[in-house]
């Protein structure tokens, strides 16, 4: 395979006939569809090889094969599949993390000089009954033409998606960096057939303030998107020091390094969990919101993000569900009423990268995300795409630091229009309210930097009114549900 070749999403054309075919000679041919074919699906058993690659089974292989081979993107290259069929094939592909295109006519893409222009999206929210949401807009790539953009956390779900929006949109250059060096490495394949790009990946941890000053002094981005962090909620409610080192330590050190080199914009990417919080997660991504405000009114405009849980991603909702119906084991949910807001890993990156065409300073944006998502009715869904016909579902209770529904804004936040239609915005926090929370920040820190557990929940239920200083769990006994305490 040739280091082209090696460029792009992974792909799994659905389809070995002549569409399939010409579909596959072309995506190696030229890496700059960003696809980058590495299996074929078919259900003909006499086709078993194209172009250099295997055909893995059939349609109803598409689950299996996508979580085994790691596949980003499923490409259906059956111009004539029913429509019942191809709704099964991109519902199972989706199920399990993957988008979904499909060549809707092969005798059409042979007139244009494009393949990649045939190839409709299919998302995910078929699964959710989201409809679609147009969040980018033209224009949106002025801020990022031309200039040296930083993304930390690049090896991540959401950084590694802003990563590949970005250096569409022709940044003068892309820096890449993750403390993890497999995740950039992957992502340097990914991106550019090579992990060894230049000074283009940069391995830092966003906690080491003086390496964070040091790459910052030398690469003087014009643009960073904030995407690391410690985003796993319940491990969080038990390593709340973590959470803190990295979610307002390494946000604070960020935003400084950001500052210091006269950066034009930064971006913070939060959760829907900050919203009146009551996980060490939400807490911890709240305060990075009030740094960021607290620094806006610099020449860098600083702005924050805050959205739902996000499909597709590494570790997401539906790839759990589809590897536990896969495995026939029970899916666990923690309550039948749980529910949550969801969208797609592209359409949150395009709201980052909207949000950082509009922001004047100190905004947090909020995506209009409809209605929440009951996940027992998620559940039946997938398990339909799987065709997994009565799913054993257990019932586990709320998780430390979990809520039965999430919400977009705190209570007290004043929404306010954009000129977005489906972008909202929180009005900013009073300056009374922020000095009052981020005074405590040296205290805080040092709390961390001792493991004081018990002293950093004591912290932030000072700094975020509402904010529980002991974690309570809920969990099933013989007598039925209680509340436990967890350890501080």
């Amino acid at each position: 395979m040739t280091a082209q070749q090696t460029v792009g999403m992974r792909t799994l054309v659905i389809g070995a006939g002549e569409a399939g075919r010409a579909l596959v000679r072309d995506l190696q041919r030229d890496a700059r569809h960003g696809l980058r074919p590495v299996a074929l699906l078919d259900d003909d058993p006499a086709k078993r090889h194209v172009a250099g690659l295997d055909v893995l089974g059939g349609l109803d292989d598409t689950a299996a094969v996508v979580l085994k081979h790691r596949i980003q993107v499923v490409v259906v290259a059956i111009p004539g599949l029913a429509p019942r069929r191809f709704r099964q094939v991109a519902l199972a592909a989706e199920a399990c993390g993957a988008s979904v295109r499909h060549l809707p006519s092969y005798v059409a893409a042979l007139r244009r000089d494009v393949v990649g222009g045939d190839l409709d999206a299919v998302d995910v929210r078929r699964l959710t009954g989201r409809g679609a949401i147009a969040v980018t807009r033209p224009g949106t790539g002025a801020v990022i033409a031309g200039r040296r953009v930083l993304v930390t956390g690049a090896g991540g779900s959401i950084g590694s998606e802003l990563c590949r929006q970005v250096r569409r949109l022709q940044p003068s250059r892309l820096f890449l960096l993750d403390h993890d060096e497999s995740h950039l490495q992957r992502l340097g394949l990914d991106l550019y057939g090579s992990a060894l790009h230049g000074d283009d990946i940069v391995i830092s941890d966003i906690r080491d303030r003086a390496r964070i000053d040091q790459v910052f002094a030398e690469l003087r981005p014009d643009v960073v998107f904030h995407a690391a962090a410690h985003k796993h909620l319940p491990l969080l409610e038990r390593h709340p020091c973590e959470g803190v080192k990295s979610n307002v330590t390494g946000t604070d050190n960020v935003v400084r390094a950001a500052l210091a080199v006269r950066a034009e914009r930064f971006v913070l990417i939060s959760t829907d969990k900050a919203a009146d919080p009551v996980s060490v997660l939400g807490a911890t991504k709240r305060l990075a919101e009030l740094i960021v405000q607290d620094r806006a009114g610099a020449s860098t405009v600083l702005t924050s993000v805050r959205f739902g849980n996000v499909l597709g991603s590494r570790g997401s909702l539906l790839t759990v569900l589809a590897e536990q119906l896969g495995s026939g084991r029970a899916v666990t949910v923690t309550h039948p009423d749980v529910a949550r807001f969801f969208m797609t890993v592209s359409e949150a990156v395009g709201l980052v990268l909207e949000a950082a065409r509009m922001a004047r300073g100190g905004e947090v944006f909020v995506l209009d995300m409809g209605e929440q998502v009951r996940i027992l009715d998620l559940v039946r869904t997938v398990a339909q795409a799987l065709h997994v016909p009565d799913p054993e579902i257990e019932f586990t209770g709320l998780q430390a630091g979990e809520k039965l529904r999430e919400t977009l804004f705190a209570e007290h936040e004043v929404h306010l229009p954009t000129r977005h239609p489906r972008i909202h915005a929180a009005a900013p926090t009073s300056r009374d309210e922020v000095a009052t929370a981020l005074g405590c920040l040296p205290a805080l820190y040092a709390a961390a930097d001792t493991n004081d557990r018990a002293e950093v929940r004591r912290l932030l239920a000072r700094m975020l009114p509402g904010f529980p200083a002991q974690a309570q769990v809920r969990e099933r006994t013989q007598e039925g549900e209680r509340a436990r305490v967890v350890p501080g």
